[in-house]
């Protein structure tokens, strides 16, 4: 069981630590809910430095982007980064990932998730036939996520740049909490803004304590894995393992849009082929009509009790106090304002598909 450089902080704060992706991490500190409003009507911190970075360098970084992600990283120019996928070669998803781009001369940085980052590594490089220099940096780094709606102010004495300025998947390399160097990103995976920021492990503690003396006035708090679990559900973006595998496909997934057919990629010509004919299920987004909360792989039936589906993610919302959740279903069962029943211990219980995201602001 591997540690972050701030996992001896999580324990001395009484979180509950538990093994994810390998590593021992903080799962809640004083409960899902009051955690997760935190990040709603404040700002709070999440250490997820248990995710991988890849750095990609050389004349050919992009061409070798390219080729194995679905969406364009041609577009990106020096300080933004991008969501997108690595398709397979059966139609599914390696993982997703942002890209970044770092400097001019072709540098990228590609961040994965925690669970997939051997996987990752060894796909990608086993497309390197472009003498792409590639450098795992996923153990020197840490990464902090520092989200909600006063992200921006609590966190500007600690930074000489305008954090206000930094739009939405752009970023700055600059000083930070009197470290230089510092990658501040404003991307996050809760819906209520904010910033990512990466910087070396040795400067991991001490960036966490400025952030914490810079935020007091402002009810900062740390925030566990399971409220970070319930933010991005609210906003319906999907969870790795959960929403998306190995053998749902982007377009199945609601991710054509990061799927960009004006170049080649793996498996480009079959998800194009998809694209023209039609996916047979969809995922959708659903809100109980009745008090019952959906969990991950119950069955999605029909008025008629068949079996159109399955849950992929289900929580009980906590700033809406209803049960919602995501699931693919047959295309014909897919509409906004479907009928559909989460089958909850041999029980039917009511749900009604939705347009995302759950939660609006």
């Amino acid at each position: 069981m591997k540690n972050t450089a701030l996992t001896h902080i999580h324990e001395s704060l009484g979180a509950k630590m538990l093994p994810f992706a390998g590593y021992n991490m903080p799962i809640t500190y004083e409960g899902i809910n009051a955690e997760h409003e935190t990040v709603r009507n404040s700002v709070g911190v999440f250490d997820v430095s248990h995710m991988g970075e890849f750095l990609l360098t050389g004349p050919n970084a992009l061409a070798l982007i390219q080729k194995v992600t679905s969406n364009d990283a041609s577009t990106l120019t020096i300080g933004r980064a991008q969501y997108s996928c690595l398709p397979n070669n059966d139609g599914g998803i390696v993982d997703d990932l942002i890209v970044y781009k770092m400097k001019e001369e072709e540098e990228y940085l590609l961040v994965v998730n925690a669970s997939n980052i051997e996987k990752d590594w060894n796909w990608i490089a086993a497309h390197n036939d472009l003498g792409v220099e590639m450098k795992n940096l996923s153990d020197d780094y840490s990464l902090l996520a520092i989200q909600g709606p006063k992200a921006v102010e609590a966190m500007q004495s600690l930074s000489s740049i305008d954090l206000s300025a930094i739009a939405y998947y752009h970023f700055e390399v600059a000083d930070f909490a009197g470290f230089n160097d510092v990658i501040i990103s404003a991307t996050g995976y809760t819906g209520s803004g904010g910033f990512e920021i990466y910087c070396k492990n040795a400067d991991a503690e001490a960036i966490w304590n400025k952030v914490f003396e810079a935020g007091a006035a402002f009810g900062i708090k740390p925030i566990g894995l399971a409220a970070r679990d319930t933010l991005r559900l609210e906003m319906g973006f999907c969870l790795y393992g959960n929403d998306i595998n190995d053998t749902t496909s982007p377009l199945e997934a609601g991710l054509g849009w990061i799927t960009k057919f004006n170049k080649e990629f793996t498996n480009s010509e079959s998800l194009k082929k998809q694209k023209e004919e039609g996916v047979t299920k969809k995922l959708v987004a659903f809100e109980m009509q009745e008090r019952a909360v959906p969990r991950h792989d119950y069955e999605i039936v029909d008025a008629a009790g068949a079996v159109i589906g399955v849950v992929t993610s289900g929580t009980m919302s906590p700033s809406m106090n209803k049960g919602i959740g995501l699931g693919y279903v047959t295309v014909n069962n897919s509409a906004i304002d479907n009928d559909i029943f989460i089958r909850i211990r041999k029980n039917d219980v009511p749900a009604k598909v939705v347009k995302l995201p759950f939660y609006k602001k």
